[in-house]
């Protein structure tokens, strides 16, 4: 799992360790030609295997690759999909070489049901226009059959999307008479971008089918849009619902020691600012030692019952009777379950199963994922206030969160600690998951910018985010596509890796543009 954006990724160093890295995705892969140009023109077919493995090693720090190599007949197109079904991949990448027909490549996909995305990648941005043969042109052709197979594909019934640019070589084969080496042009670049994109898409895709999501007490009594069947969003998203109860917690709890509180309170304090009393709210005070070193017991507790139960990703709500144990317990949630979703295990409050997915897909592609609800329009900044009294990602977070004591948590039982924070600034995408009439998910993608607004001191994470037209034009859209009332919200633009996740698993996207 990558880091969110502002931290290092693989190979570096974070903050914070993920409890349990996403999975690559298995990507397959194969070229394609005509088996009668290998007699005709010497060195063409070797050349465009070479091509292919160029492919395989730029795919492989990021997925698990199956290379078959080349197809160049029909009977080469089966044995393919055959050897693609064994591997179980989650998506193919078909190179387009050079010219092949239709029908050497339409059985791969036939018999192997995987998401299919067309690479014409051309070699070189110019021919040698005054030296190309034949056997020169057919390497750089790549582009002649795609309109040919896209036909091919649709009237099959097969979906499929085409990545156009250029190789991105390093440097130029021998046997070539072009300039191949084109990795610094745009048309690269772009081309690669697009590509890993769809790679990143297909680890989420991978890692939601072998995840498993905690379902803690109950959601938020009334808020009728976050109602969800699990039934449903398992055969929408292959994710498993570990219903839990608050006793499996409280046991876990008895076994936390004060050895690992002390470890804990020491972190919290690195880690945190801990704020005075707020100086407008009566109910924001700053926090007493005993909230401080409860809120540390539970979220040791917290982390156990992830370890134990192996969670991806948890939501949680409890109402209880005034004053029982367990409320005493949820009242010491949120600095736990920050921690938790900077560490890659998302926590999403009310018991919103909906947002913790897609609090679990920006964090699944390192651009962090918040737990956020509209807070307040700022008419004067031309903003939208997002953020919650619940969760944060801490690793998105704009400078050092504050813990801020709460005298009561408004709207629900209990009092505590909470986190006061709002993302960094910059290019902010929010991800809303929502459900519709015929009980499908849909997911509803806004791209916008943080910027560095004044915030309330009320313990509440809040962003300012100005999105691409002026509130109230931007929340008439939003509103009309039914979103649930929470949302994610991620660092960076990421509309085109939404979408691409969207349609590897099979969900609407709605794109909220200028």
């Amino acid at each position: 799992m990558k880091a969110a954006e502002g931290q290092q990724g693989r190979g570096g160093v974070s903050a914070f360790e993920a409890l349990k890295p996403g999975k690559k995705a298995r990507i397959g892969l194969y070229s394609i030609g005509l088996r009668a140009y290998w007699s005709q023109f010497e060195g063409l077919r070797e050349r465009l295997v070479e091509y292919g493995k160029w492919i395989e090693r730029k795919l492989a720090d990021e997925a698990e690759v199956y290379n078959y190599g080349l197809v160049d007949t029909e009977d080469e197109g089966r044995a393919a999909g055959e050897w693609f079904n064994r591997h179980n991949v989650d998506l193919i990448f078909c190179h387009s070489a050079t010219y092949s027909t239709s029908s050497t490549v339409l059985p791969v996909h036939q018999i192997c049901k995987a998401p299919v995305v067309v690479l014409n990648l051309q070699p070189a941005a110019r021919i040698n226009y005054d030296k190309t043969y034949t056997g020169e042109w057919l390497a750089h052709c790549g582009a002649c059959p795609v309109p040919e197979i896209s036909n091919a594909f649709n009237r099959s019934g097969i979906p499929f999307r085409v990545v156009n640019g250029l190789l991105g070589l390093e440097q130029t084969p021998a046997i070539s008479l072009a300039d191949e080496q084109t990795s610094g042009r745009p048309e690269a670049k772009r081309a690669w971008k697009e590509i890993a994109e769809w790679v990143q898409a297909a680890g989420v895709k991978r890692t939601l089918q072998h995840s498993r999501f905690g379902f803690l007490g109950n959601t938020y009594s009334g808020m009728l849009d976050m109602y969800s069947d699990f039934t449903m969003l398992q055969a929408q998203t292959g994710i498993h619902v570990e219903v839990l109860e608050m006793c499996d917690l409280d046991k876990l709890l008895s076994e936390v020691t004060e050895a690992d509180v002390q470890r804990k309170l020491e972190e919290t304090r690195a880690m945190f600012e801990i704020s005075e009393d707020s100086p407008t709210d009566p109910i924001a005070k700053k926090p007493t030692p005993e909230q401080l070193e409860w809120s540390c017991r539970v979220a040791l507790a917290q982390e156990k019952m992830v370890r134990a139960y192996n969670l991806d990703s948890l939501t949680y709500y409890y109402h209880g009777a005034p004053g029982n144990a367990y409320e005493k317990l949820q009242s010491g949630f949120i600095l736990g379950h920050s921690l938790l979703t900077a560490k890659g295990i998302p926590c999403s409050g009310e018991g919103d199963l909906k947002t913790a997915l897609a609090m679990k897909i920006c964090d699944l592609l390192g651009k962090g994922g918040s737990f956020t609800e509209i807070v307040v329009v700022d008419y004067e900044n031309g903003t939208i206030l997002l953020g919650h009294d619940g969760p944060f990602h801490i690793q998105i977070a704009d400078r050092k969160p504050v813990l801020r004591g709460m005298g009561v948590y408004h709207g629900k039982a209990g009092t505590g600690i909470s986190v006061e924070a709002k993302v960094k600034t910059g290019p902010v995408t929010t991800l809303n998951v929502t459900q519709t009439v015929d009980g499908k998910l849909k997911l509803i993608v806004s791209e916008g910018e943080s910027i560095d607004g004044p915030i309330m001191k009320i313990g509440n994470t809040m962003t300012p985010v100005r999105f691409h037209t002026d509130p109230d034009s931007y929340m008439e859209r939003w509103f009309a596509e039914a979103p649930t009332h929470h949302c994610a919200i991620s660092v960076g633009h990421n509309a085109s890796l939404y979408r691409k996740v969207g349609e590897l698993l099979g969900i609407e996207v709605v794109v909220l543009q200028p």
